[in-house]
């Protein structure tokens, strides 16, 4: 073997490991309140407008206060993707924990207009 063949395989072996070590995409997902959220944003209409979308959080009644933020995240990072700003306008007030989530089987389902 060469010198740079040893070099990959050392490198293959190391990045394998490392990947191994590595949980399912549990880990992946974001922390809220100390639960890790599932999410997702997506456009409502996109032959409308792609500015309006709905975040889904699943499993809200691990945490509430925790989904709650787990919705700002993930339609930050739509809006972050889509339009380059943060600034969102949402169908309810997410500041206010007395406003409940809207729901379905469990899941919170909360649109928004990104803010260009």
């Amino acid at each position: 073997m060469m010198i740079a063949d040893v070099k990959l395989l050392v490198g293959v072996v190391a990045t394998a490991g490392l990947l191994a070590g590595c949980g399912g995409d549990k880990d992946l997902r974001p922390a809220f309140d100390g639960v890790p959220f599932r999410t997702n944003a997506k456009v409502v209409d996109k032959k409308v407008t792609r500015a309006l979308f709905e975040a889904e959080v699943w499993n809200i009644a691990a945490s509430p206060l925790g989904a709650r933020e787990a919705v700002r995240f993930a339609g930050t990072t739509y809006c972050i993707e889509n339009y380059g700003t943060s600034k969102i306008e949402w169908s309810i007030d997410l500041d206010d924990p007395e406003v409940p989530l809207p729901q379905s089987g469990g899941n919170a389902l909360v649109q928004g207009t990104c803010e260009t």
